[in-house]
């Protein structure tokens, strides 16, 4: 038994094919012009082929990847821009990736760390709601008011916690322009937020909300009267005021990661689980269809997960999709996630 029935490929011929375009960012087009150099004739719409089916395949894995991280208490968030082609228009059209992530090895969680990405074809706050149904916790987002959206779910099962590597880069980016003494004294003192939690990583969560108690709370208390006082001094429709002005409308959030020690300082996590989406759309530069950019949101949410457990993506893909069309139960689904899979010997 095959995933492709009757067809030239194995398993581990789906898996290189999938593994150099989601993992190593080769166009179709250029893995086709590969295996012809070595004179295998392989049209490219054979091997989007081979990848859509592969991707059918394997949606029950994503789908229990995704239910696994949605019974977690603490997530990250984050969506980017995914070009999909438009039917009969040749032209593209904007769709979003949104990034799910679990990382608890800040804290010692016990939970592995894993990503699963969703293509919908906007950025409303409505998609993130979707998406989230059945999670409950805290969530890290940076400050795109669509996630207000789901602190208004009737159950208010969804506390937002902000990034201050978001709330830092506006500072930053004042001081890019000319001199700016206020903003020079907001990243000082976000610089002292971070050097705390430098020696906290690995700790357990109570240990470091006692560590932020007693390090980084004064620096919040001093930082919340600076606040205060500069916004006092400048223009509100200054650069330096609307980065002030940033700050202080998200505050409460910001602040969140000094009473829970399972809270990150920024959402850095999904930032780099998603940046191999941006490498991807650079080299093939969009997605033939709707039902493309979901098969690279399945796809990549499989090997992104992989990555991230130190597990070799070719090998687990391979052994997968070879249990998958050897008949694998749907009841046993859990043990072909990434964290859970033993390849046979």
């Amino acid at each position: 038994a095959h995933i492709i029935a009757g067809g030239m490929p194995t398993e581990a011929t789906l898996a290189q094919v999938l593994v150099s375009k989601y993992a190593d960012h080769l166009p179709l087009y250029r893995q086709a012009q590969i295996y012809s150099r070595q004179e295998i004739d392989l049209d490219r719409s054979t091997l989007a082929a081979w990848v859509g089916k592969s991707a059918f395949e394997l949606t029950p894995v994503y789908d229990a990847l995704m239910a696994d991280l949605k019974r977690s208490t603490k997530l990250f968030m984050d969506e980017t821009p995914a070009p999909v082609l438009a039917p009969g228009s040749k032209r593209t059209k904007t769709g979003y990736f949104w990034a799910l992530t679990r990382d608890d090895r800040p804290w010692d969680g016990d939970d592995p760390p894993g990503v699963a990405f969703t293509y919908a074809p906007g950025r409303s706050g409505q998609h993130a709601d979707t998406i989230l149904k059945g999670f409950g916790g805290i969530l890290q987002v940076d400050g795109y008011a669509g996630y207000n959206r789901l602190l208004k779910r009737p159950a208010q099962d969804v506390t937002l916690a902000y990034c201050w590597a978001h709330a830092r880069r506006k500072l930053h980016d004042v001081t890019q322009s000319g001199a700016a003494p206020i903003a020079q004294e907001g990243l000082a003192q976000i610089q002292a937020l971070y050097r705390v939690e430098k020696d906290l990583r690995g700790q357990s969560a109570d240990q470091r909300r006692a560590a932020r108690q007693k390090h980084s709370k004064p620096i919040i208390d001093a930082f919340a009267l600076w606040l205060a006082q500069s916004r006092a001094r400048v223009s509100a429709k200054s650069p330096t005021g609307e980065a002030l002005k940033y700050i202080d409308k998200y505050w409460e959030g910001l602040c969140r990661f000094l009473s829970d020690g399972r809270v990150e300082l920024d959402n850095n996590p999904v930032e780099r689980a998603i940046s191999p989406i941006a490498l991807n759309r650079k080299n093939a530069l969009f997605a033939g269809h709707d039902m493309g950019a979901q098969n690279w949101a399945v796809i990549a949410s499989l090997i992104e997960t992989c990555k991230l457990n130190g597990i070799e993506p070719h090998g687990y893909l391979s052994g997968v999709l070879t249990a998958i069309a050897g008949g694998h139960k749907q009841t046993d689904i859990k043990q072909l996630l990434p964290w859970n899979y033993v390849r046979p010997v």
